[in-house]
């Protein structure tokens, strides 16, 4: 065995540990069947299920209904046209599918659910009725479709994802289902995901909350409703999909579009788990962890896909029953018990190859004021800001032709860091989004907002 196969093989205890939160899962939340996988280093290391009927687990092959799961799916395919040019994330709407209710709404905030719009449609409950109820966007919306301002707070909205699905269909010129074939799921081989089922496939279960004794849903097909929860898929490609959220593959989103997914673009909503919403992907903070993933439901399904980027591992977890299993909060616990028995081991360090574009004129200690930072050149060719010794603002910078580098995360994200020179070329200070990174603490011979006290540092007395 390899040094890569020893780091992703899990140790017998933990698979235990998983075996185990598993079957916990199973009988407390009196579901007919659960499957769950777990993801690291890019590998399904481990695989396991529990089931009402002796001998017939269901394995990661098996298809289980998502629900809005499907609305990660379908954010892709937005930010596919945004990256490609079709559209901005700031554009309104009403610019690309004209004459909704809903057109002043943008795309950033379809995504966020941000836009104001209701949670659910008019008329009976969607999930359990048939799309044909509402074939058109304004069956969809109604005729007051706003419950807050636009851009006011997070407001969780499935007929906000049933207008993106609507926006790709409008740009692409074709059914969104096909789109999304076409698109994300043979790119990324993602053969047992589908917006009907395919065998095997477990039928959805209503389990009696009083009772042990069961009846089966319904299932429908949603209809325009289906980018908000139709598919239906199984741990093994949910597996492959977080790889795809944490990694990204350049055949359908960039690492860095994916890692905008995963970016909150909506703040926390108080007294939830939820640390915010990013782009088709809830966030979600369990101690010192961020997870990023999503949660599932539709009548006789849950689901649960979560991911922590720090720790490389992701899990999945899908049952068919209505209720009673908390699929999502089984899936991050599945994460936190990788994460926390087998934590990663870092990569090896490696020095900087490109020695003639090292700029170590710009690394090394630096001072805002009297907050002493530090500039470091990675092996990735990144320049990372932070603080010495305290808490504070951090920030990756990368390399532009000009000399100068842009801000990738944090609060410089899009922010030029320059480095000013004297007359004789060694560098004066650093000029950051007009804050002056002096090599003393507030040095007088370099142009400090305000200027320095030319009496300079001095005792009391």
């Amino acid at each position: 065995m390899d040094e890569l196969a020893e780091d992703l093989e899990l140790l017998p205890s933990t698979r235990r540990a998983l075996r185990h939160r598993i079957a916990v899962a199973q009988s407390e939340g009196r579901a007919p069947s659960v499957v769950a996988a777990v993801l690291r280093g890019g590998e399904v290391v481990w695989e396991g299920s529990r089931t009402s009927v002796e001998g017939h687990g269901p394995d990661g092959d098996v298809q289980y209904r998502i629900g809005s799961i499907t609305k990660t799916f379908t954010a892709v395919l937005v930010m596919r046209l945004r990256d490609e040019g079709l559209l901005a994330l700031t554009d309104p709407l009403d610019e690309h599918v004209p004459g909704t209710a809903a057109g002043r709404v943008t795309i950033a905030q379809l995504l966020s659910h941000m836009g104001g719009l209701a949670a659910e449609t008019p008329g009976e409950w969607w999930e359990r009725t048939p799309g044909a109820q509402r074939p058109r966007l304004a069956d969809v919306l109604g005729e007051d479709p706003f419950r807050l301002t636009p851009g006011s707070r997070h407001h969780y909205s499935n007929p906000g994802y049933t207008l993106l699905g609507s926006l790709v269909e409008a740009l692409r010129g074709r059914p969104w289902e096909e789109v999304l074939r076409a698109e994300v799921l043979e790119p990324l081989g993602l053969g047992r995901t589908s917006a009907l089922p395919q065998a095997p496939h477990a039928g959805g279960w209503a389990v009696h909350p009083w009772a042990d004794v069961m009846m089966p849903e319904p299932l429908e097909d949603l209809g325009l409703m289906a980018a908000a929860g139709q598919l239906w898929s199984t741990t093994r490609d949910l597996a492959r999909f977080a790889d795809f959220l944490l990694r990204g593959d350049e055949r359908v989103l960039s690492a860095e579009s994916v890692r905008e997914m995963r970016t909150a673009a909506a703040p926390p909503e108080p007294g939830l788990a939820e640390a915010g919403y990013g782009l088709g992907m809830q966030l979600m903070a369990v101690g010192a962890r961020r997870l990023a993933g999503h949660s599932g439901s539709l009548p006789g399904f849950v689901a649960g896909l979560w991911l922590s980027e720090a720790d490389d591992v992701a899990a999945v977890v899908l049952a068919n029953c209505t209720s009673g299993l908390p699929a999502s909060t089984v899936a991050a616990e599945l994460v936190g018990i990788v994460a926390d028995a087998e934590p990663p081991f870092p990569r090896p360090w490696r020095p900087f190859l490109e020695s003639d574009r090292v700029p170590l004129e710009v690394c090394g200690p630096w001072y805002w004021g009297t907050s002493a930072q530090v500039v470091r050149l990675g092996a990735d060719g990144l320049l990372h800001l932070g603080p010495v010794g305290a808490a504070g603002r951090t920030a990756r910078f990368r390399a532009e032709p000009d000399g100068t580098w842009t801000g990738l995360s944090g609060y410089y994200a899009g922010e030029t860091l320059r480095a000013v020179r004297r007359a004789d070329g060694s560098v004066s200070h650093l000029d950051l989004a007009s804050f002056v990174f002096t090599r003393e603490p507030y040095d007088a011979d370099a142009p400090v907002p305000g200027g320095v006290d030319p009496q300079g540092w001095r005792g009391i007395g």
